[in-house]
């Protein structure tokens, strides 16, 4: 992981303007042998200037110490370099100063011009030195060597400073702009991860809905059935023992019938026996998955879930209906059936989406209008199928509340959420006559 901006800005602790103490050691470092070396200098100075030898080597030890301030104001070093050079001081200072401004943010035309100077400037002094040494008989050499040694010095005492100067800049530079990439990627990483997470969570979340969806499904119609059943036993089971051993006889199957359904959701929801059974005392924990693969792994989970409800062929299917519609009869419902158009066969999506409308939709007659005269409408079109189901208004507007159907509000929700995730439309209210219809039509692509 790496150091973000914010804590690299926090962890420059360094006094006044340094970043790190130890820039400040350095700094104090070479500010001393730079003003020893300028006092030390200033010696022959003052015997050539005129002066007191106090005067000249103090002159020289302030004007060395000026280094110490070469990150804050590295042009006044750099000036004070050059206005000394004539009295042959501050090479140090010199070097230093150059290479600090050509490594710092300054515009480069700036730092051009100022070693222009300090060039120009160390070229005129030891051109002078040197014509001097050669007028006193010093040196013995050809009139080539004044030029070529005041080249010679006055590059080499300002190319390579200033060289690697730029050279250190530009990868301080580079360093920088990779921490701040770094930091950016991390950032981004973070926010990726955060998005992850939310995701998992819609996933999760659109996994339990299409869970408790299924889940009353097939348990309310079936229950309600058994409820009704069971209502219609204790009524009759003194008055008519033979229809009381039937109602009872249907109670059984549709209670199997629901456990079957049961279990064959629940094989769905199982990721695999392993997993299952290797989750007892004394196992090892589960490792930690990454959280960037929580989203993914989630949706392919509820992907792989509904792929397999689907492509499997123990669900429903609208051959189903008939018996489903029986199965109302049998519980006293007046309900017919109509089929329009040529029956097909649809994906398993369709097939079993449009079994739960109608399962649902009569299962809604049982607890709130029980009696009431039931029609069931199935039409197969060239590019949909459509299915409504109206019921008139109950004979006893008190028979409902006989069989103590509990009722959640989740039927119509459910229904809805199945058709409109098929791109279809649904449709559900109150009739004229006082009933209730249920309407739907589904692509039949799905």
């Amino acid at each position: 992981m790496t150091t973000t901006g914010e804590d690299h800005t926090a962890a420059l602790a360094g006094p006044w303007w340094w970043a790190r103490w130890r820039s400040a050691v350095l700094d104090g470092t070479l500010a001393l042998v730079s003003s020893v070396e300028c006092a030390t200098e200033g010696f022959p100075f003052a015997g050539a200037a005129g002066v007191p030898v106090p005067v000249g080597m103090l002159f020289g030890a302030v004007a060395g110490s000026v280094l110490l301030f070469r990150r804050r104001w590295p042009i006044a070093v750099v000036l004070v370099s050059i206005a000394i050079t004539p009295a042959q001081m501050g090479f140090l200072m010199g070097l230093v100063g150059l290479y600090t401004l050509a490594a710092s943010e300054l515009p480069r035309r700036i730092t051009g011009a100022l070693a222009g100077m300090s060039m120009v400037g160390t070229l005129i002094v030891t051109y002078v030195r040197a014509h001097q040494g050669m007028v006193r008989g010093d040196v013995a050499l050809g009139d080539w060597f004044v030029p070529f040694v005041s080249i010679t010095t006055s590059l080499g005492m300002t190319a390579p400073p200033v060289l690697l100067g730029l050279y250190v800049g530009a990868r301080r530079r580079l360093m920088e702009s990779l921490r701040e990439r770094a930091d950016s990627l991390e950032r981004e990483l973070q926010l990726l991860a955060e998005r992850a997470e939310e995701r998992a969570e819609w996933a999760r979340n659109e996994e339990r809905t299409r869970i408790a969806r299924e889940m009353h499904d097939v348990v309310a119609h079936r229950v309600s059935l058994m409820v009704v059943h069971a209502a219609a036993l204790q009524a009759v089971a003194r008055k008519d023992p033979e229809k009381a051993v039937k109602n009872a006889s249907l109670v059984g199957d549709m209670g199997r019938q629901a456990l079957t359904e049961l279990r064959e959701m629940l094989g769905v929801l199982r990721t695999g026996d392993g997993s299952a059974r290797g989750a007892g005392y004394g196992s090892a924990p589960p490792q930690a998955v990454p959280l960037a693969a929580v989203g993914a792994a989630a949706a392919a989970a509820a992907a792989a879930s509904r792929a397999a409800e689907e492509e499997s062929g123990d669900g429903p299917c609208l051959d189903d209906l008939d018996e489903l519609v029986g199965q109302s009869a049998a519980a006293g419902m007046v309900v017919e059936l109509s089929v329009e158009g040529e029956a097909r066969v649809y994906v398993a999506v369709v097939e079993q989406t449009a079994y739960r409308v109608v399962q649902e939709a009569l299962t809604n007659v049982h607890k709130h209008a029980a009696g009431a005269k039931t029609r069931v409408r199935l039409a197969h079109r060239g590019a949909e199928i459509a299915m409504q189901v109206e019921n008139g208004p109950p004979p006893e507007p008190g028979a409902a509340s006989d069989a103590r159907l509990p009722s959640g509000g989740n039927g119509l929700l459910g229904m809805k959420e199945r058709v409109v995730g098929l791109g279809g439309v649904f449709v559900s209210g109150p009739t004229d006559a006082g009933g209730f219809r249920v309407s739907a039509v589904i692509p039949a692509g799905g």
